[in-house]
């Protein structure tokens, strides 16, 4: 192989090797983050939104939720013990094997005059040989990663959100354990109970206004890092999921800010009553400018500052008898 040739190939590896060191900083933006769906629909968690104009193929399921499905409640739980058990063995595995293999294949090739894939005869051999080796310390890098991150899912489901709270009224704790349909805050149902009765109700202009209104407030309270403005306005399981987000975002030194939020569309996709409890899913076409920083440089990571961006999303609010409509669950349009 000529010294050309060489050359490019480790140029495109030092490309894909940087490009693959810097993912883990990228973070989702927004409340919400653009993921599947985050929150609680009531006894309404499992069943999907009904569609509507805005969004024509309804909503993606939930992804992290304080509500299992009932009859795979038990089952999850014993799954992600011994998915959790079993996991650090895997990430060991998986670093020894592939790992040792790799790059024993590299060293002997270099010893043997053959090279990692095709010969160190160069210099231009040698640097592309170790720019090799980076990118697979960065693959394995990343498969432990992504090995460990997968149980944050479970445990969120399991309501590890929820028990971070230090701060709950009664009001709001009944309210955040009937959206998300656990035990606790006064309800003293068990899990296993049957759902309630929910029967259909009509909303007014005013609620509509209130729906537009928090897009816009909780939006400004998520950029702000607003800790006490987010409480007032999503349920205590939602703000588990924020808080989240935003503590995750201060320590990789990034910050989110979101700007601009206009509602182009919106309808009501279903609204109903249980145990006293108001429901609307309404299905939300909105434009915003989102952007992440860097919090010490102020530089853009990830987004944009000026360029404005459409998401359509399904949100759910809940509110108790003569209570203010709180924001109980983001899904992403299907």
């Amino acid at each position: 192989m000529s010294l050309i040739s060489l050359a490019r190939r480790g140029r495109v590896i030092a490309v894909v090797a940087g490009a693959l060191l810097l993912v883990p900083v990228l973070a989702e933006a927004r409340p919400g983050g653009g993921k599947a769906g985050l929150g609680s629909r009531g006894s309404r968690t499992e069943s999907a939104p009904a569609r509507t104009d805005t969004a024509p193929n309804g909503a993606q399921p939930f992804q992290r939720s304080a509500t299992p499905s009932p009859s795979q409640a038990a089952p999850a739980a014993a799954g992600a013990a011994a998915a959790q058990a079993a996991r650090p063995s895997m990430a060991r595995n998986l670093m020894m094997g592939l790992g040792a293999g790799l790059l024993g294949a590299g060293l002997f090739g270099m010893l043997s005059g053959a090279g990692f894939f095709s010969g160190l005869a160069s210099l231009a051999g040698m640097f592309g040989f170790l720019l090799q080796i980076a990118l697979i310390g960065g693959a394995i890098w990343l498969a432990l990663r992504f090995f460990r991150r997968r149980s944050e899912p479970q445990l969120a489901g399991a309501g590890a959100p929820m028990s971070r709270e230090t701060y709950q009224p009664q009001p709001d704790a009944r309210m955040g354990a009937m959206a998300g349909g656990a035990v606790g805050g006064g309800m003293g149902r068990p899990a296993a109970a049957a759902a309630p009765q929910t029967t259909p109700i009509q909303l007014s202009g005013e609620d509509f206004g209130a729906f537009e209104r928090l897009l816009g407030e909780i939006n400004t309270a998520y950029s702000n890092e607003d800790e006490a403005g987010l409480r007032q306005r999503v349920t205590p399981e939602m703000f588990g999921y924020f808080d989240e987000d935003l503590s995750g975002n201060a320590r990789k030194g990034l910050v989110d800010r979101v700007s601009d939020v206009k509602l182009l569309k919106g309808d009501l996709s279903e609204a109903w009553n249980e145990d006293g409890f108001d429901f609307a899913t309404v299905a939300m076409r909105f434009s915003l400018i989102n952007a992440l920083y860097e919090r010490a440089s102020g530089k853009v990571v990830e987004g944009s500052a000026t360029v404005p961006q459409e998401v359509t999303e399904h949100w759910t609010f809940v509110r108790s008898r003569g209570g203010p409509w709180k924001l109980s669950g983001i899904q992403q349009a299907a």
